[in-house]
């Protein structure tokens, strides 16, 4: 289970106003799926849910999660210019807004991200005071916060990996505060998420791609 977030956590980052729900978790939100794409995107689908779908406009929403894309920090004076400069960046993006989606968190969001060849799809929830959680990567259960260190590992549902990739993990001394487990059918492709308290070496992460049986891994430092 998640850590539970702390009246500190609750007053704000320092961030672009107006609002820390709708810019400074936005562009938070923005710049993760810009990081677990690996590039600034060419094209990027965003949609709007519930209050997010009302307000965006409104909130600079819409600069924000661009500001994200573009990889601007919550406190970069940039995001409020953020939907001309991506032009000069080549980004191409379309807002669509939900109002109604039920089974949502009130302030969820959308990204279908492309770059060349490589496509990403996060679905994301901004929960106040610049706290977000990534519900879902690429159809995959994610949950995660970018408070910590994160693992991101697609690879053959094989006995064993999960317990195999602690104990790798725990050679690098990382502790992991929480883990979660998706997979798209038995003897499918799964994903495992680790977030940890600190980072895990290069050579870590290059051991770990190096397997057979492992797709691909993503590390995220901690994301402001």
């Amino acid at each position: 289970m998640h850590e539970k977030s702390s009246v500190f956590d609750m007053i704000g980052p320092v961030m672009i106003g107006p609002s820390s729900s709708h810019t400074a978790g936005v562009a938070r939100i923005g710049r993760t799926a810009m990081k677990l794409l690996g590039s600034i995107p060419e094209r990027a689908e965003i949609t709007f849910y519930n209050s997010f779908a009302r307000t965006y406009e409104g909130h600079g929403s819409d600069r924000a999660v661009i500001g994200g894309l573009l990889g601007f920090a919550t406190d970069d004076t940039r995001i409020k210019d953020a939907l001309a400069l991506a032009k000069d960046a080549g980004l191409v993006y379309t807002f669509k807004s939900v109002a109604n989606a039920s089974t949502f968190h009130p302030n969820t969001i959308r990204l279908k991200l492309k770059k060349d060849s490589r496509e990403l799809e996060v679905l994301a929830e901004s929960r106040g005071g610049g706290l977000i959680n990534i519900a879902e990567v690429n159809g995959f259960k994610a949950d995660f916060s970018t408070s910590l260190h994160t693992l991101i590992i697609y690879a053959d549902d094989v006995k064993g990996s999960v317990a195999f990739i602690a104990d790798v993990i725990a050679h690098d001394d990382c502790n992991i505060a929480t883990m979660s487990v998706s997979r798209k059918g038995k003897n499918d492709l799964a994903c495992l998420v680790f977030e940890m308290d600190s980072g895990i070496k290069p050579l870590t992460q290059s051991y770990l791609q190096s397997l057979s049986w492992v797709r691909e891994v993503i590390y995220l430092p901690t994301i402001e």
